[in-house]
Order: C-alpha cells, then structure tokens, then sequence
C-alpha cells in the first residue's frame, strides 16, 4: 500500500476514549495475595496515544487528539508535554479515566485492568468527530489513525448506550473526504461499525478477530472482515507475529525468530503504529508489516506502553521472517 498524501505531513492519531496508565512493576502477580511494588509509572495512555507516543520515539511527525476532562486529563496533557508528543485535544465535560496495569517480572506478563470511562452526553461524539475534521483541514494529515475503546453514552429515554456502531466509520469518512488512508484498531461492535466506511487498514487481534466474526482461523476470519468492507485486515498474533491479508487476495506472515519476555501490553500497539507510519512513508506492504513486527517486538522490552528504543528495532529488524503467498 502507498499513501495518496505527498510531502511532509503528520500522522494524526485519534482517541476516543484516552486514560492516564498507570503500571505497577511486582516480582509475581498472585491472585489473592498482597504484593510489594517495585515500581509505579502514571503515563497518558489509550490505544491511540500509545500510537502516537511510540511514532515520537520513531521521529515519526505525529499529532494525537482525542477528548480529555478533569484532573486526570491534566496529568495527561502534562505527560505528553514532558516528553514531547504534540496534542490538540478537545475539551470534554467527563473526567479522564484511569487503567491500571500489573507487571509480573518472574513470568513476564501482565494484567490490565481498564475502566470504562465516565459517559458522555450523546452530542459529545459528533463534536469530537468535528474537531477532528478541523485538525484533518488544518495540518498536512497523511495517515489517521482511530483506535481504542469508545467512552459510553449517558443514559437516557431513546438514547443509544454506545457510539460503537457508527463511530470509527465516522472518523474513517473525514479521513477519506481529505484523501487520507485510515487505520482502525478496534474491537466488537466498534470494529464492526468501521467496516460501513471501508478503512484502509484494520487491525485486530487474534481474541479480537475471534470475537467480531466468530470463526477461529485468522485466515478466514480476516476474509471475512475483508469482505464486510475493510481493504487490509492485520491480524496480531502475538508471539506468532502476523498475519495480513490485502485486497488483490496476498497473504502475508510475518514473525520474529526468537521469543522475547516483558511487558506485551503496547505490541499491537506499536504494530499499528508501524504501518502507519510504513503507508505515510509510501513502503511495500511486506515491509510495513516487517516493520510492525520489529516495533511491536521492541515494544515488549519497554516497562510502559506506548515506548520504544529505535536501537532496539534496528536489532530485531533483522529477525524478522516474512512470508508472502496468495490465498
């Protein structure tokens, strides 16, 4: 894939439903014990903001927006300020949520535990998904990228309980309307909801294709995605790398050849960014996805989502096995 967009430009990444992270590093998670904390990090997160923070550490020209209110919005903002990743968030009147994420160092994995968000009036969404359009107007966009959970709707006699089945078709439609290629990572009904709008690229994971289309073999699962309407399905795998299909029917995998311990939490994340950033630069798409393999395996050695050490992909890069073939 090559991005339609020429010249410098940035690569706006969209938030719906941004929290402030916060990682407590414990030598073993054990259920029903007390833990000592070796280590708290509090970072802006949500899907999105992990994105935009990992296309930083790449000098990848970014831009992240999305919707913040209250304190823990404050601490957001200021997190993005002291490390240098530009923002243009809108204002909202629901307070920022929080996640929470435990480390186990002894079996290097982790566990999340993610609030919903407090609920927004049912016009906040139509307004973010203006102020997005502004910012698509007014800076040189080349690709934008819409992932995360979508905050909840207040309630209400009449009113949807969720954005899910039109959201991220909104957002794929004011990208499309400048011209600019649209990554979508989402999952149940906000996945499915994108796919009316036809967005360049989606990406889930394997859980999360499961979920959408019920079927257990990523292949197929991705074809059917493709054939609801998305043009490149990327599916994550974990530490089996991933898989993608394309629409002229090419069948890509792509792995690492080693197993890697820490902390998964912002792989996909770092893969998204990756293509993201693979389409602004006008790459073949093995090498996009080559790429996605290399970021998100750096990503895995980070304390923290939304992180990565260029060192470290330039020594994984080499890893990487890609395998292309024709459904």
């Amino acid at each position: 894939m090559r991005s339609s967009c020429e010249g410098p430009g940035v690569i706006l990444t969209v938030t719906p439903n941004p929290a402030l992270d916060v990682t407590y590093d414990v030598e073993r998670l054990v259920p029903h014990a007390s833990h000592r904390v070796l280590a708290v990090r509090e970072v802006a997160g949500g899907k999105g903001l992990n994105v935009a923070g990992v296309l930083h550490c790449c000098s990848e020209p970014v831009l992240a927006t999305g919707a913040v209110g209250g304190a823990t919005g404050d601490q957001l903002r200021a997190d993005l300020d002291a490390r240098g990743v530009a923002h243009r968030f809108a204002r909202s009147s629901a307070p920022t949520r929080r996640t929470t994420t435990v480390v186990s160092r002894q079996e290097g994995d982790a566990t999340a535990f993610n609030e919903p968000g407090a609920p927004w009036p049912a016009q906040a969404w139509s307004a973010l998904v203006e102020h997005v359009a502004d910012l698509v107007d007014q800076h040189p966009v080349r690709v934008l990228v819409a992932s995360g959970s979508l905050p909840p709707v207040a309630g209400g006699a009449g009113v949807s309980t969720t954005f899910a089945d039109h959201a991220y078709a909104d957002l794929t439609r004011v990208g499309h309307a400048a011209g600019v290629p649209v990554v979508v990572d989402a999952s149940r009904a906000a996945l499915l909801g994108a796919l009316a709008a036809n967005p360049d690229v989606v990406k889930p994971n394997l859980h999360e294709l499961r979920e959408a289309t019920g079927v257990d073999d990523p292949l197929a699962g991705a074809k059917l995605l493709q054939d609801r309407g998305a043009r490149h399905v990327v599916v994550s795998l974990g530490a089996d790398g991933i898989l993608a299909v394309a629409p002229d029917g090419g069948v890509v995998r792509a792995a690492l050849g080693q197993h890697l311990r820490g902390n998964p939490t912002g792989a996909g994340d770092a893969a998204v960014a990756a293509v993201a950033a693979g389409i602004a630069q006008g790459r073949e798409w093995s090498e996009c996805l080559r790429e996605a393999v290399a970021w998100s395996a750096a990503a895995v050695l980070q304390p923290t989502a939304g992180v990565v050490d260029p060192a470290d992909i330039d020594r994984l890069r080499a890893d990487v096995r890609v395998e292309t073939t024709r459904s």
